[in-house]
């Protein structure tokens, strides 16, 4: 392999599944409740039913701050009167439609498709964010494009930009959570894969985003923790050295120009070291021999030499699994453009997808198709119960295992070759 790497801490046993819903070590539960009594305590949790906030949403915090509740109930807080301050909800719900699908343009898009885990797998090409379109999207972004009256802390372009992260939190990752056809079907899916191609990008262009992808980029690691993959290969235990190195992928970085190691040497910063160390940098020689040990080839985009059909403005392509639980209604053949989301019916049995957000003025509000819900959340005193540890009913047929010498180049540095090699 290679592929830029710097050094990580961290252990091979931080990757998914573990921390998550059902994989809960002992020590991990407790501080969870504990959690929970003390957010309940402060006023930020209630128990229901239903509960305020779903387990996995609270696991993500103590994820992103590992596992000291002081340290995830500040980020959690911080999150909550943020979200409160610029009425996040009520702006997604009453969003322009059109202004939604324009902010869809210029960051990460779903292709629709599913990693071998089951994660839902986004594809950012940068180039379209040129000083064009970012003017236009930001001069957009002056009138009003939803019901909200956000407080004026955070730019009007940056709240539309977390439009589509709650897409991801309240559309992707909850229909992707029930697809059986993975491994782990019982435990949540909270997180996303991301292809980020910088192909056709020239520096100057790096400098003149500079500024408005560190802060998007700040703020979204702050207030959407844990919500990239970290994979750890199931393998033998790994010597120290590929054990510092490879134990995490969420976001690949292809087609990098000669001058990126200048350029990451800006990025790196707008992170913490947790996040940097889920970003990969590709050779052009590396990028379906890497990619197709975490995604099927069907599921990688043509133009990246899979052989998936869709590019980058277009809607998803839903693979089988998720168009076979989907039973549309009032007319709908497919999820249609705009802010969506899902809610539970039939005592958890069941969850409804509504199209929301308003079009010429018009609120819209409707329903576009139900979904049984695979495995029904039993719940005591309003909280959701962990999920059966290693659940061998229902379990997938693919396999997420990642051979150890592919997982040993994958990693990022500054000492690699500028062009993405090592």
């Amino acid at each position: 392999m290679t592929i830029h790497r710097v050094p990580t801490a961290g252990a091979v046993g931080e990757g998914y599944p573990n921390g998550h819903l059902g994989h809960l070590t002992e020590k991990e539960e407790q501080v969870f409740r504990e959690f929970k009594a003390f957010i309940e305590v402060k006023g930020l949790y209630k128990r229901g039913p239903p509960a305020s906030h779903d387990d996995p949403t609270l696991l993500r915090y103590l994820r992103a701050r590992k596992w000291v509740v002081q340290d995830a109930y500040k980020q959690f807080s911080d999150t909550e009167n943020f979200r409160g301050a610029n009425q996040i909800g009520l702006l997604y719900d009453t969003m322009d439609i059109d202004c939604y699908e324009e902010s869809k343009k210029l960051y990460p898009r779903w292709t629709g498709r599913r990693d071998k885990r089951g994660i839902p797998i986004y594809v950012y090409q940068i180039r379209h964010l040129n000083s064009q379109a970012v003017a236009t999207y930001e001069k957009s972004s002056e009138t009003s494009f939803s019901k909200a009256k956000p407080d004026g802390s955070t730019p009007a372009k940056l709240l539309r930009l977390f439009a589509l992260y709650e897409n991801l939190t309240r559309f992707a990752q909850p229909l992707c959570t029930e697809c059986t056809d993975r491994e782990y079907p019982q435990t949540p899916i909270t997180l996303s894969t991301n292809i980020v191609d910088i192909s056709h990008v020239s520096l100057r262009m790096f400098w003149n985003l500079k500024g408005h992808m560190q802060i998007a980029s700040e703020l979204a690691t702050s207030h959407y923790p844990e919500t990239l993959d970290r994979m750890a290969p199931n393998a033998e235990p790994l010597d120290e050295e590929i054990a510092l190195l490879t134990l995490t992928v969420g976001i690949f970085i292809i087609g990098a120009p000669h001058y990126f190691g200048t350029v990451w040497g800006w990025i790196k910063r707008w992170f913490d070291p947790v996040t940097v160390s889920k970003i990969f940098i590709l050779g052009p020689n590396d990028v379906i021999p890497v990619l197709t040990q975490f995604m099927d080839i069907t599921s990688i985009p043509k133009i990246y030499g899979g052989e998936l059909e869709w590019t980058f403005f277009e809607d998803p392509a839903f693979d089988d699994g998720i168009n076979r639980i989907c039973r549309f209604e009032n007319g709908y053949e497919t999820f249609p453009p705009g802010p969506l989301y899902w809610n539970t019916l039939d005592d958890g049995k069941r969850m409804e997808c509504m199209a929301v957000g308003t079009k010429d003025g018009k609120d819209r509000r409707e329903r576009v198709c139900t979904v049984t819900k695979a495995y029904p959340p039993q719940s005591v005193d309003g909280s959701t119960l962990n999920a059966e540890k290693a659940a061998e009913s229902g379990s997938a047929t693919a396999s997420t295992e990642v051979p150890t010498e592919q997982l040993a180049g994958l990693s990022v540095s500054n000492e690699g070759k500028q062009n993405g090699t090592a």
